[in-house]
């Protein structure tokens, strides 16, 4: 299978997990998400009248109070490659009676977009996921008017994890499950696409310089995740990136695996309260290319 094949292939797998996960997806009462993407909007501090670009928007955690606060002078452009979840993400804008959003479906790799057209690119847990994301950083850079800054947020990578969850479930999913996984996500990809580059803050801070951005600023602190138990978490994970696991196991390893998690999560409630644990999360913050110099006088 060619490389482009195998993305496209990818991509495909995505965009039905997360068309088929819509309906459902961060409403389930396991807190994620939404606080995860309130602490980015803090950290890219949007400013009123500014324009900006959520990449891999969802149903808006990041891209709605980020819009609150660039006002009604401002403008937020949201961007899913599901068609289902920017269907959400209208309701919930509707809902919450945000009107200077715009939601488009538009793959996030490829953003077909006018250069310098906004101040603030915006990515809660989805930048990093592009099959090609340090080129992908460089279109955004181009995207950015003078002045203009990303922020977007990662797991915190490191060898010994199972990739895009909390340590605690290293012990729970054995890396062998990966082999079900599309073939972007098994261990060798990974290692090359995802840990060269996303485990040193100094390789992530040379990505972001060589993509065309300044003053790097790269902040690690966890999101505290809770659900209602380990049956709730389980059934909320079918709604997001883990999806395509659960999509891939065999029937009798997606059950003991479901029986492994619930029985480790449970143990973290006390009194029969909610499960609690932390999520290692890393935020990147820069500045947009500066403008050419000018032209020497002649």
């Amino acid at each position: 299978m060619t490389t482009d094949t195998a993305t496209a292939t990818y991509k495909n797998k995505v965009t039905a997990a997360f068309n088929g996960a819509a309906a459902t997806y961060d409403r389930l009462d396991v807190e994620f998400f939404t606080p995860m993407g309130g602490r980015l909007v803090e950290l890219a501090d949007p400013r009123p009248g500014e324009r900006l670009l959520d990449v891999g928007c969802g149903l808006g955690a990041t891209l709605l109070p980020a819009a609150r606060l660039i006002g009604d002078r401002g403008r937020a452009l949201g961007i899913d490659i599901a068609e289902a979840m920017i269907e959400e993400a209208g309701k919930e804008a509707a809902r919450q009676g945000i009107a200077n959003v715009d939601l488009r479906v538009m793959d996030g790799e490829h953003p077909d977009l006018p250069a310098r057209s906004f101040d603030l690119v915006l990515g809660s847990y989805s930048v990093i996921f592009l099959p090609d994301a340090r080129a992908a950083l460089a279109r955004y850079a181009d995207l950015l008017a003078d002045g203009g800054r990303i922020a977007f947020t990662s797991p915190v990578f490191t060898r010994d994890t199972f990739p895009f969850l909390p340590p605690l479930f290293t012990e729970l999913i054995p890396m062998s499950l990966l082999e079900h996984l599309p073939e972007a996500w098994h261990p060798e990809q990974l290692q090359k696409q995802l840990h060269s580059w996303l485990e040193d803050p100094a390789d992530l801070t040379a990505a972001l310089e060589k993509a065309g951005f300044t003053d790097v600023e790269i902040t690690d602190e966890p999101v505290i995740q809770t659900a209602p138990s380990g049956d709730a978490w389980v059934t909320w994970s079918h709604t997001q990136g883990m999806r395509l696991l659960w999509q891939h196991l065999p029937e009798d390893e997606a059950a003991a695996l479901r029986e492994r998690i619930v029985t480790a999560l449970d143990a973290l409630r006390t009194d029969g309260g909610r499960v609690r644990f932390e999520v290692p999360a890393r935020t990147h913050t820069a500045g947009g290319a500066r403008s050419p110099p000018p032209p020497p006088p002649r």
